[in-house]
């Protein structure tokens, strides 16, 4: 790698931790409305720290000479986010007065849209941290990419490559300019932020926490603002709203577009959201009356918490209405199970995706029809487009390492001396991005602030592997990619 583009990354990442350190202007605000003072001055030193940090990466300019190939862009997505984090957990640090451990296992469990916490007392937190928490969510569901790819033609660089690396879309461009399409983009999650919070707020939470669970929701993060998650709130109408918010996310972005610019059907003819769609209403419709038969629940109720607990886990929110380990060993292993499916390619949601699964059934369907005509030429489609060689390498190589990667961190976690249910439900729970587990310690009713810190750092690494979806890591760590 050149220095020229070891230069430019950096110049970059600069501007990224100035954006970050004028953003902490808005945690400062609310602590101003909200008359809490006393915690101004954690923000403003986090800002001025960060602030300076990245002036000085800027300092000298834009490198005159250099841009990044395509290989470097897995650099910079790896640097954003950690560089990002480390400076975005100060604030945490300051307030909370808990460990960096802690904040930046807080931070990376925020930006990467897990919602893992070791956190507790948030119902009496500091509103600038609930708020900064919230955005971390919001930033790093598509907000902050989004931005990258604004910035990053300006510097004669292949935006749209980035976000690419980032969200394993493979649709087709809805603009042919990168910079564009994240404009549409951003003034969408704009919208559809501000949307949700003004409906949480109608139905029944205060404005305070129907902005935080916009941003939360709609990233399909899941930092709430009560240790009780959603369950705080009783009124269905919020759950059912919440449960909206959350498959909005979970959609893909320049599908919104495209119905925006005069495809207006084109998220109901695709293939992914449709099925998608079905298998969040078929899993909750038939959970819901299991859980009616089994508990004191009546179906419509029975349904709902189902629905919103379901589509929780599937679009790895992580958000969570009681605690659905108690509903018996079935339900324990259903929501395991749920923990793998992820969203849409393409939104904000983390897991496997749904049009992998899609996929992997169009394969063997024609693999069973190979079998049945031997001789006949099959050919292998997906959403009208053909599956050819690249793709299925792809996509059987990041499902490899997609298990790899949660076995051997369930491993580390219970060497260093977890129970077998929360060092695998936590690896799955990090690599996926859904942020509960099961069992007692990190399941819906619990946290992560038992786990000892080798346990947190460990997780933190699988959360940042599952949200830049393994290789884009992976290909650091080999000798090849620094060679030349």
């Amino acid at each position: 790698m050149s220095f020229a583009a070891i230069r430019l990354i950096g110049f970059i990442l600069g501007i990224f931790l100035i954006t970050l350190a004028v953003s902490m202007a808005i945690p400062m605000i609310t602590l101003v409305i909200y008359g809490r003072s006393d915690d101004l001055s954690a923000f403003l030193w986090s800002s001025l720290i960060t602030f300076v940090c990245g002036l000085l990466m800027i300092v000298r300019g834009r490198p005159d000479t250099g841009q990044l190939r395509p290989r470097d862009m897995y650099l910079l997505t790896t640097a954003s986010w950690v560089v990002v984090c480390m400076f975005a957990a100060l604030p945490m640090v300051f307030i909370s007065d808990i460990s960096y451990t802690d904040a930046f296992f807080e931070t990376m469990s925020g930006i990467t849209t897990t919602g893992s916490t070791v956190l507790t007392g948030l119902d009496s937190a500091s509103p600038g941290l609930l708020i900064w928490r919230s955005m971390l969510h919001w930033l790093g569901g598509i907000g902050f990419i989004g931005m990258a790819v604004a910035i990053l033609p300006l510097l004669r660089v292949g935006g749209m490559r980035l976000f690419q690396t980032e969200s394993s879309d493979w649709s087709d461009k809805v603009t042919p300019r990168s910079h564009m399409a994240a404009k549409y983009i951003l003034v969408l999650y704009l919208g559809l932020t501000g949307i949700g919070a003004l409906a949480l707020w109608l139905v029944g939470m205060t404005p305070f926490e129907a902005v935080n669970h916009a941003m939360s929701l709609i990233s399909t993060g899941g930092f709430s603002t009560s240790d009780a998650s959603l369950g705080h709130w009783t009124q269905p109408a919020i759950h059912w709203v919440a449960t909206a918010i959350m498959i909005l996310g979970s959609l893909p972005f320049t599908l919104y577009v495209a119905s925006l610019r005069g495809d207006r059907l084109a998220l109901i003819k695709d293939h992914q959201v449709r099925g998608f769609i079905g298998f969040l209403l078929v899993t909750s419709l038939a959970v819901g009356t299991w859980l009616c038969f089994h508990s004191d629940y009546g179906w419509w109720d029975a349904f709902r918490i189902v629905a919103v607990n379901v589509t929780s886990v599937v679009t790895t929110t992580g958000i969570a209405v009681g605690d659905y380990t108690l509903w018996g060993s079935f339900a324990v292993l259903l929501f395991f199970y749920l923990t793998f499916v992820g969203g849409c390619s393409g939104s904000t949601a983390g897991g496997l995706k749904i049009f992998r699964f899609q996929v992997a059934g169009a394969l063997l369907v024609s693999s069973l029809k190979q079998l049945i005509h031997p001789r006949a030429v099959i050919q292998k489609k997906y959403n009208g487009h053909p599956i050819d060689e690249e793709i299925l390498r792809s996509l059987l190589t990041f499902s490899f390492f997609f298990t790899i990667t949660i076995a051997a961190i369930a491993l580390g976690l219970a060497l260093i001396g977890l129970d077998w249910t929360t060092a695998l439900s936590g690896a799955a729970t990090a690599v996926c991005n859904v942020g509960p587990g099961l069992g007692a310690i990190i399941g819906p009713a619990g946290n992560f602030s038992s786990l000892p810190d080798a346990a947190k750092w460990l997780l933190t690494v699988g959360m940042l592997l599952g949200r830049l979806e393994i290789l884009t890591v992976l290909v650091l760590v080999t000798p090849v990619f620094w060679r030349y």
